[in-house]
């Protein structure tokens, strides 16, 4: 099964995708019980589907985790802040993540503003797990039945403004609040069962700038399983439905590793008008534009008390 939403009447509608029309489910209908059921019946009007147009979140989202698990993209990412491609130990002993804005969450073909005070603006290329029944402290055997399906993720990467605030010992804060893309749909992973194997997909995924091929790896490059993402991120608390966590950027999947491989900016930070468009096999395609932001209201330094 395939989920996807719409605005309609200015109210977001869910619905089964089924090529290019959209079935609505009733107004009033829990879209992850559906996907726990598998039973689309409450699917009635029929509307157009069109991936190349604005479309919303697939999926209602509660919270946002995003992980790193492409040690190719850690490398180079560390070479670009460091100057060594040397990934720590620390990394192979346990997936790491951060938190950030599920508020900020938008569907493909929504304009992507500029952060206030961002001069390096980057994309990244992920794929996202979404939690569709609520669990604690799960094993990874236990986390698979927790999955509703898979989406595209572009996590928006303001690189000076992360840079600046990562210094002072603490995750990304500003530099990743603006925007993340979700889509273009949710898809079950029953339909993606003849690109897995031993809980890895398969999927060819690749990303453009203005129809400029900029990088691709396949998602079976993740260190972790989807599982076992869910069980770490379930470690002693609990994972909800439509609780979103990040693949993490794949190998060449955004500007930033690229500059570490490079020793440049090269492809250069993305600009005003340019369109960032993502493709990953079995799911879809998502795209967004890059757009003049609001402007900067500074804020004072803090008061020093020594």
């Amino acid at each position: 099964m395939k989920l996807g939403s719409l605005l309609v009447d200015g109210v977001r509608r869910y619905g089964v995708v089924d090529g290019d029309r959209i079935a609505l489910l009733d107004e009033t209908a829990d879209v992850f019980e559906v996907l726990a059921t598998g039973d689309p019946a409450a699917a009635g009007q029929r509307l157009p589907w069109d991936e190349t147009a604005s479309i919303a979140v697939p999926v209602p989202i509660a919270s946002i985790r995003d992980f790193i698990t492409f040690e190719q993209h850690t490398a180079g990412s560390l070479r670009a802040i460091t100057g060594s491609s040397e990934v720590p130990d620390a990394w192979y002993e346990a997936p790491a993540f951060y938190f950030t804005n599920p508020h900020a969450a938008i569907g493909s073909g929504t304009p992507v503003p500029i952060p206030p005070g961002c001069e390096v603006l980057d994309f990244e290329l992920e794929v996202a797990v979404v939690i569709g029944t609520a669990g604690f402290n799960l094993s990874v055997a236990e986390a698979v039945d927790h999955i509703a399906g898979f989406t595209i993720l572009n996590d928006w990467s303001a690189r000076d403004l992360q840079s600046r605030e990562m210094r002072v010992g603490l995750g990304p804060a500003k530099g990743k609040d603006t925007a993340t893309t979700l889509g273009p749909v949710l898809v079950t992973p029953d339909e993606l069962a003849d690109y897995e194997s031993d809980g890895r997909y398969d999927l060819a995924m690749e990303v453009f700038v203005n129809d400029t091929r900029i990088g691709g790896d396949t998602l079976a490059h993740m260190a972790w399983t989807f599982a076992e993402l869910i069980a770490y991120a379930s470690r002693g608390t609990w994972v909800r439905p439509g609780d979103v966590l990040g693949s993490g950027t794949c190998g060449s999947g955004c500007l930033a590793e690229l500059w570490g491989w490079h020793g440049d900016r090269q492809p250069p930070p993305l600009r005003i008008g340019d369109t960032v468009r993502m493709t990953v096999q079995g799911i879809g395609t998502i795209h967004n534009t890059v757009v003049a932001g609001p402007p900067l209201h500074n804020v004072p330094p803090a008061r020093r008390s020594r």
